[in-house]
This record gives C-alpha cells, structure tokens and sequence, in this order.
C-alpha cells in the first residue's frame, strides 16, 4: 500500500486551478481523495478540474471563490459540503504577489497581497474549522513561503504576510489539537508556476529572480510537484503526529538550523 493513502477522503484546495494548487489537486486525487477546488478562476478550475477527473479517475469538481471575501468563502464550504458530504482536508494554496521596493508599492498593493495571502486563510480556517472540530477530525496545510523566513527583495508586504500565516497557523494548531485537527505550513521557495512568469515579465523581478536563482543549491527552480508530495503526506495519516510544522522547499535555498 502507497504511504499516502486518502481514500475516502474529501478535500478543499484553493488557487487550486493552476501551478501549485493544480499539482496539489491531482496528487490528492491520485491518492485517492475526491477535490474540490476554489479559485477565481472558475473557468481555468473547472478545465483542471475536468482533466484531473479523467486522469485520476477521482470526482475532481470546481467552484468560483475569491478569498478575500468571507461570504465567498462560506459559499466555498456550502458548495463543497453539498457535493462532497465532509471536508477532511483544506489546503489553503491561493497566494498573489507584485515584486516592487515597498516605498514603490501602493496601498492597494498591500490590500490585495494581504488580503488574499492572509484574510484568505483566515477565512477558510474560519468557515471550516468548526465543521472539522464537529466530526473531531481534519488536516490543513496552509502554502507560506521562505520567504517569511528569511525575507525577500521586493516582497515586504508579502514577505510579512506570509509570516503571519505560520504565526496563525502555530497557534491554530495548538487550539485545535484537541479536535483531533493538525494544521502545517509548507514554505515553498522559488517555483516554475504562472505567477512567476509573470513577475518576471516585469524587469525588476526579473533581475531579482535571476540573481536568488544562482544561490539555489540543487541548481533549479522547484517544480508544482515538488510542493504537492509533501502536502499530500501531511494531510494523510502517515503524518498523523505531525502538527504546527514549517517545511521549507527551497531546493537548499534557505536552511533552518
């Protein structure tokens, strides 16, 4: 039997219609869950959704969700619980970021890197975790970054972000370990998704990517798939005395003594 078993399992991931949260999907439908994905992007979901229904042969399903918008997100949890009868996993993956100098930014910079990289996990943590602590069970990996490690050129705001997230999600799973609910953090590094590309369509982010690309021990960026492994292993009871944990996939870039 595969480490990673999630048969039966029913689970949410959100930004989950392309590069990182796609990958999550499909590697937690080839574990055997059922998914249903939360994006923006009902369009783009509902493809990904229908082509990792015919790869996996899992019931992979779609709805539209900003974030930034609790009474989406409650719409999010009702949808999914209509069509999905329980939510075992959340996987909080929608993330956004515009590489500028802070005294460059513009307070609606801030407003939309916050709101969809912070506001969004605390309204999904706060609509599902009360039909989690009813049934005494349930696994969350909230997608940080290294960059709330360690900073990040360019990133600021996203950088402190993305640091409230693990600050959130520790004291999460402290309060809930007693629901039976483990909550972890993956804080990927650089990665080849479609938000990249297009910070590096822009020629300071360009610049800045290249250079933290030379420091990389293991000589590329990350793959989706890099992200998605680990994430299906936390939500499975393979890890089920892992919680209020940070993992960073950096490829090496940063490494926590």
């Amino acid at each position: 039997m595969s480490l990673v078993d999630l048969n039966g399992k029913k689970a949410l991931v959100t930004g989950g219609a392309r590069g990182i949260g796609r990958a999550i999907a499909a590697a937690l439908a080839q574990a055997g869950a059922e998914v249903m994905i939360g994006d923006f992007r009902l369009e783009e979901g509902a493809r990904t959704a229908g082509e990792l229904s015919r790869e996996t042969g899992r019931a992979v399903m779609a709805e539209r969700a900003d974030v930034t918008r609790l009474e989406d997100v409650f719409a999010l949890r009702d949808a999914a619980l209509a069509r999905l009868g329980q939510i075992d996993v959340l996987v909080n993956n929608a993330g956004w970021d515009r590489l500028t100098p802070f005294l460059k930014s513009t307070p609606e910079d801030w407003q939309r890197i916050i709101g969809v990289n912070y506001a969004g996990v605390i309204h999904t943590c706060y609509a599902l975790l009360p039909h989690m602590a009813e049934r005494r069970q349930g696994a969350i990996v909230n997608i940080s970054s290294d960059s709330a490690r360690v900073g990040s050129l360019g990133e600021a705001v996203y950088s402190g972000a993305k640091a409230a997230v693990v600050a959130f999600s520790k004291t999460l799973a402290r309060e809930h370990a007693r629901d039976r609910i483990r909550i972890n953090v993956i804080c990927p590094g650089l990665v080849d998704t479609p938000l990249l590309a297009e910070i590096q369509a822009q020629d300071f982010g360009r610049k800045v990517m290249d250079a933290v690309t030379q420091f990389i021990p293991l000589k590329r960026l990350g793959r989706p798939e890099d992200i998605a492994g680990l994430a299906a292993y936390l939500v499975s009871d393979a890890a089920a005395y892992i919680t209020g944990q940070v993992i960073s996939v950096s490829g090496g870039l940063t490494m926590a003594g």
